[in-house]
């Protein structure tokens, strides 16, 4: 069972030093405070789920139907709102913050995020290919060749790996150990690295229920 998370911002990279002296490098991400919006149950809707909302922004910026529905719940603006599926509402509240409290130190847990976009990449870039001969004469360099057999089937299969966007897609990145946590900052500093550039938007969610 997926467990609910909570949304943050990548705030960069640096390196702390453990107790054995060796260098860890880090991510520093500020997380929260996120509220519950909407609590959904079996009865009314079918099936249990808690809805979490990130990011206090001007009225003016939030669509009328969602700035309705906080409103009418009591919530201030929130920009962004996600759902969490859970076995039973018994721990939560409506309007119940979630911040980086719920963490611990040594617990591991998934970051989902958008990658670095790199626009429009070759072949050599984007898959890894390997080049054509460099030497004088030859005419393929860093083409991509042939793409497929002409009279049978006659066209270009689905999924043929060839040029187009790379990056700027859903990452998720399993079991990152939390190492550090600051509660007068909402920092959350985790091991490794996590999608995205600084100030990208973060979906953390632990492994186990919080």
């Amino acid at each position: 069972m997926v467990s609910i998370g909570i949304f943050g911002n990548k705030i960069g990279m640096t390196q702390i030093f453990d107790k054995d002296g060796l260098a860890l490098a880090v991510t520093v991400i500020r997380v929260g405070p996120c509220f519950i919006t909407q609590l959904k149950t079996e009865s009314i809707n079918g099936y249990n789920a808690v809805q979490i909302g990130y990011l206090k922004r001007q009225p003016i910026r939030v669509k009328k139907a969602e700035l309705g529905h906080l409103t009418k719940n009591g919530l201030p603006p929130l920009l962004h709102l996600r759902e969490y599926r859970v076995p039973d509402l018994n721990n939560y509240s409506l309007g119940q913050m979630i911040n980086v409290n719920h963490f611990k130190i040594g617990q591991l847990v998934n970051v989902s995020g958008k990658s670095i976009g790199k626009g429009f990449s070759g072949n050599q870039k984007r898959h890894k290919f390997k080049r054509g001969p460099m030497t004088h004469g030859s005419k393929n360099h860093r083409a991509p060749g042939s793409i497929g057999p002409g009279t049978t089937p006659g066209r270009v299969l689905p999924g043929k790996r060839m040029a187009g966007q790379l990056g700027a897609k859903k990452i998720t990145v399993s079991k990152v150990q939390v190492l550090g946590i600051d509660e007068k900052q909402n920092l959350l500093i985790l091991k490794g690295s996590v999608p995205g550039k600084s100030g990208n938007l973060l979906s953390i969610s632990c492994l186990a229920q919080i």
